[in-house]
């Protein structure tokens, strides 16, 4: 899970977009912090599926 403050900041920096445009250092952040969300969230859910157990009573 991405650290809170890191957190925060993506949100703020999405809400800033909306209003105006980010500068350059901005939007390099932007994307530095949406590719770690992006990966850890990737990382929690391949770790889901592979926790996944299907069972099947009729199958024999």
């Amino acid at each position: 899970m991405l650290e809170k403050k890191k957190l925060n900041r993506l949100n703020e920096l999405a809400r800033k977009s909306k209003v105006e445009p980010l500068t350059e250092t901005e939007l390099v952040e932007q994307q530095a912090l949406r590719n770690e969300y992006l990966e850890n969230f990737r990382k929690g859910f391949r770790d889901q599926l592979d926790h996944i157990h299907l069972v099947d009573k009729d199958w024999q």
